[in-house]
């Protein structure tokens, strides 16, 4: 399942975030404010139960979280959406994936893997730039090996590429995926088009 995330002033701050011109310091800044936008349109999508809340004056009945959540950014480039999340989901756990891509075959090499106790909790993973899918699967094949079920893992991207969906869906089918565009194509380098580059350098200013 895919869910597009759009809007008019999604587009201009994707814009920015698109621009070679735009400085490390503004790309870091904008991606950041994206990571809020993306953030509000994906917790929609968790479950909620219902609770009872008491206010200065009476008794109600409000929602709370069914599951708790783990985010887990996929380093470097998922620290850039992490902090939407965590702004709104300040008490969730956080796990951390670092693969970075073999530039001769392109297959994800893996790093560091830290996740927390995931027994009937909801996993949010961030890959803002889903080229290939390659690094993608590898982080949900290690999540998927902590006993974690598909049903209660997202992945949410900023940018796709047509390959990266066809790949990951071949791979994870019932996987929810989240993303504000899915591009052209990747190019032979393998990188999104028309893309922004590369987001965690352009993040990190490396």
């Amino acid at each position: 399942m895919i869910t597009s995330i759009n809007s008019s002033f999604l587009e201009y701050k994707m814009t920015i975030l698109r621009n070679k011109k735009t400085s490390n310091s503004l790309f870091r800044q904008t991606m950041n404010e994206t990571s809020y936008l993306i953030a509000a349109e994906v917790l929609k999508h968790l479950k909620y139960k219902k609770i009872n809340v008491q206010t200065p004056l009476t008794k109600t009945v409000g929602k709370d979280l069914a599951q708790q959540v783990i985010l887990v950014p996929i380093l470097r480039a998922g620290l850039g959406l992490l902090e939407g999340f965590v702004k709104f989901l300040p008490d969730a756990e956080k796990g951390h994936i670092g693969l970075y891509r073999d530039e001769q075959t392109y297959e994800p090499v893996e790093y560091l893997f830290k996740l927390p106790k995931t027994k009937n909790k909801k996993v949010l993973v961030l890959d803002p730039m889903l080229a290939t899918g390659n690094s993608s699967i590898a982080a949900i094949n290690l999540i998927i090996n902590k006993g974690v079920k598909i049903k209660d893992i997202f992945l949410v991207s900023l940018l796709a590429a047509p390959e990266g969906i066809k790949n990951l869906q071949k791979h994870h089918r019932s996987l929810h995926i989240f993303t504000c565009k899915i591009d052209t194509k990747l190019n032979k380098n393998k990188f999104i088009l028309p893309g922004l580059g590369d987001a965690g350098d352009r993040y990190m200013g490396t």
